[in-house]
């Protein structure tokens, strides 16, 4: 017999509220630095990739689409909390691409108050994260400026404006946010005699990983697929190219991908250590 517990009962999707400025579940979005501000124009539009199924999020997910799962303890979904970040960081402009109970997101994005203007588009067909990417960024306003991108199931706060100097100083044609997560297990530190020195646990991880955070160039766009993911097609391509850059989040920025009913947990976790009552 299983040991696991039932799932939690799922609540009923709540009215939209109205969308309050960003603030950080951590650190909260830095002041814009020299370099930052030097940057001629920071990307003024977004996608946001919000047509996941979230299987690993059920039975959450299962009369929504995962980025309408809310935050415990915040009364938000995560998109809302991610469209107050990217207005916060001088975004106007935002287009959701939807897919999985894409009715539920373009009601609830209808009835909240945002802090900005957004477009919701609908993949009738799954087309990957490289062909949604490609499809909604052709409804941006603005076709020949660079846009940010994000994926739907990132909770995160940094200065954007910073990433955005980064990727212009390199001559970049996509940058990624490189996040470094808490590894799930307690690791056990050695010596070169094979004797056990220490044990540290959930330490970072060594080796940095996407946060599903971009700025691209507007050139970038025709190189997406129009069907398939972005990360085995065009990034090795501009890898290879010395095309593609990587922006390290900087040092106290909350970052944590919602993959599942644990990360949820967590997340509240971390908002209540850092605004006890």
């Amino acid at each position: 017999m299983s040991d696991v517990p039932p799932a939690p009962p799922v609540p009923p999707a709540s009215p939209a509220p109205p969308v309050p400025p960003a603030s950080a579940p951590s650190a909260a979005s830095a002041q814009p630095t020299d370099r930052a501000a030097a940057f001629p124009a920071p990307p003024a539009q977004a996608v946001v990739l919000a047509g996941g199924q979230g299987s690993r999020l059920r039975p959450y997910t299962d009369d929504r689409p995962k980025p309408m799962v809310e935050i415990p303890g915040t009364g938000l979904p995560i998109i809302g909390h991610q469209l107050a970040w990217l207005a916060a960081e001088g975004v106007t402009d935002a287009v959701v691409s939807c897919g999985h109970l894409a009715e539920v997101l373009q009601e609830w994005l209808a009835g909240a108050s945002l802090p900005l203007r957004v477009t919701t588009v609908v993949e009738e067909e799954p087309l990957g994260r490289g062909g949604g990417l490609k499809y909604a960024a052709r409804h941006l306003p603005c076709a020949d400026r660079p846009w940010y991108a994000t994926n739907g199931d990132v909770w995160t706060r940094f200065p954007l404006r910073e990433m955005a100097a980064f990727h212009e100083e390199r001559g970049a044609l996509a940058t990624l946010a490189l996040a470094r997560p808490r590894m799930p297990w307690g690791v056990v530190e050695t010596n070169e005699f094979g004797q056990v020195l220490d044990f540290i646990e959930a330490p970072p991880s060594p080796y940095p990983v996407n946060a599903g955070v971009y700025v691209f160039a507007p050139e970038f766009t025709p190189l997406l697929p129009d069907l398939g993911d972005h990360e085995r097609t065009t990034f090795p391509h501009l890898a290879r190219e010395r095309r593609l850059a990587g922006f390290p989040l900087p040092q106290g920025a909350y970052w944590r991908a919602i993959d599942t009913a644990k990360d949820l947990t967590e997340a509240a976790r971390e908002l209540a250590a850092q605004n006890p009552a």
